[in-house]
């Protein structure tokens, strides 16, 4: 992992998933809030540009440069935290991969790894340091970026994304039981159909008009949403999956 530092002041905040859409959204408005910004990804320069961002917010930032398909990198990820910083007060574990769309029954081998070892192994192992840490810390704030695939998906070919999803909101949901009396609280957002570099710009017209607002959200939306949950605002939000999706699930 490659990093670069900046000093900075009020909580440390590690975003994955930083490098672009809803990730580099959350970092920036982490640093408008006056956090230290711990941004990681597999892209050094767009996370680098990210980081540069941030710092121009008046926030400190580090970029850490790494790949979350690997096992042990989330760890690594939060270790090189603590050692930089001393302390983690707030996780947003973002990162995640949708495979290419075909039937259940047409994906290889390969897809399923590849999505579950991002969006369940990463999560698990960055949440078990992330918990770690916190409790000889003395509390933090976790939030997983689940989606609202996890609970109606209107289409084809992503059978394992969408039970990828389910399994973050499950884990966030029994963990957010065991560690609540102990000073970590543990949410997750489920964004609907977002604005993101995922999205091909062909099939934003036909998920717009299913949508009640007649629009797409915007990573900005869902990067406040994060904000909240992490913040003292929402202290007795504990277990949540918050749908940020413009009346979605309601339609």
């Amino acid at each position: 992992m490659r990093k670069s530092e900046e000093n900075g002041v009020g909580r440390v905040v590690l975003v994955t998933g930083a490098t672009s859409g809803i990730g580099r959204a959350t970092a920036l408005a982490f640093a408008r809030a006056g956090a230290a910004v711990v941004l990681a990804g597999r892209d050094r320069q767009r996370g680098e540009a990210v980081a540069e961002e941030c710092r121009r917010l008046g926030a400190g930032a580090t970029f850490i440069e790494a790949d979350l398909a690997e096992s042990g990198t989330a760890a690594a990820l939060v270790a090189e935290v603590e050692r930089l910083y001393g302390r983690l007060d707030v996780a947003f574990n973002n990162a995640g991969y949708r495979e290419p769309n075909a039937l259940l029954a047409d994906q290889p081998d390969a897809a399923y790894e590849a999505v579950m070892s991002i969006n369940v192994r990463a999560v698990f192992e960055g949440m078990r340091a992330q918990i770690r840490l916190m409790l000889k810390q003395g509390g933090g704030v976790i939030v997983n970026n689940a989606s609202v695939s996890a609970i109606r998906n209107a289409s084809t070919g992503y059978a394992l994304y969408c039970a990828s999803k389910a399994a973050v909101i499950s884990m966030t949901r029994s963990a957010a039981l065991e560690y609540a009396r102990r000073g970590i609280r543990i949410n997750a957002v489920s964004p609907g159909r977002v604005a993101t570099p995922m999205v091909h710009a062909k099939d934003i017209p036909a998920l717009t008009a299913a949508l009640p607002l007649g629009r797409m959200g915007t990573p900005e939306e869902v990067a406040e949403a994060v904000v909240w949950l992490a913040s003292d605002s929402a202290s007795f939000v504990v277990g949540h999956n918050l749908c940020v999706d413009g009346g979605y699930l309601a339609s």
